[in-house]
């Protein structure tokens, strides 16, 4: 059983990335160097339902224990803006890597599972990795109603989450040269509590991006659970998409160096299901 998620962050050098779609840059961090960025989350003890009146919301008509399938799209946030059409998200290191569509966001989006929300807390950076879905055009995420800094980001705190999939390593015959595949996607802006059915709708959501199919199996969340569930929806109003592939881009002088140069692909893929010792069924598992 193979998972769709794979990627990572830039090499050094000026690669060849032949015909493929180009990317997106958002505030990225220098290639050159493989430094991840991390943004910060602050603490703070915010209102859990700001005023949506100054950014986007969305609502979609889903109850806990029964959630709607098919909730009306025309309560989901839509966007026109162009990926990476802003000073903010404008590629500057390696253009030529940006992406600039909206399907090749969404589909960077869809084949990940973890992102890393950042957001500031002062003048301290944090960066919290989450679980994610893409509902539309906003990005879903959930933590606990305790956690300081999901309550900081639904304050409004301006955030940056991103989205990173390994796809392979590139050995070329230097070590400057040397570098990664990947497909990565950024987005600024600040998160939007969700309540009610809205709430309800975005849980239905994460958890089939997630976990294929659960839903419809498993015990829907009680009230007391969706009172210490804290839903924050995120609009891809400002976002960007860079993409690497390809093999290494190595100097002319440097091809008869006697070592070998090419790409070892990366990818994912699910183990052995592991029952539950108190498993009381004979049952089989999810056939992912």
């Amino acid at each position: 059983m193979v998972a769709p998620l794979t990627g990572g962050p830039d090499g050094a050098g000026s690669r060849n990335t032949g015909d493929r779609p180009r990317a997106v840059g958002a505030a990225e961090p220098d290639p050159g160097d493989r430094t991840t960025t991390t943004s910060t989350v602050g603490a703070a003890e915010p209102d859990l339902n700001p005023d949506p009146g100054d950014r986007t919301t969305t609502t979609s008509t889903v109850g806990a224990a029964e959630p709607d399938l098919n909730p009306d799209p025309g309560d989901r946030t839509t966007t026109t803006s162009a990926v990476g059409g802003s000073e903010r998200t404008r590629v500057r290191r390696l253009p030529d890597l940006a992406v600039h569509d909206r399907a090749t966001l969404h589909a960077v989006l869809d084949a990940g599972r973890v992102a890393h929300l950042a957001v500031a807390d002062g003048g301290q950076p944090y960066a919290l990795p989450v679980a994610y879905a893409r509902d539309g055009e906003r990005v879903l995420v959930h933590g606990s109603t305790g956690s300081r800094l999901f309550r900081h980001l639904a304050t409004g705190a301006p955030a940056c989450l991103t989205v990173t999939l390994l796809d392979g390593l590139v050995l070329a015959r230097s070590a400057f040269e040397s570098s990664m595949n990947y497909r990565c996607a950024m987005v600024l802006g600040t998160l939007t509590a969700l309540t009610g059915e809205a709430k309800a709708a975005a849980l239905h959501r994460l958890s089939e991006h997630l976990l294929p199919g659960r839903w419809a199996e498993i015990r829907p969340p009680s009230a007391k659970e969706l009172a210490a569930t804290l839903v924050l929806a995120l609009p891809l109003d400002e976002c960007s998409v860079k993409i690497s592939d390809g093999p290494p881009d190595d100097p002319e002088d440097d091809l008869d160096r006697p070592v070998w140069a090419g790409v070892v692909p990366v990818v994912e893929t699910y183990g052995t299901p592991q029952p539950d010792p108190r498993l009381r069924h004979d049952l089989p598992p999810p056939e992912w």
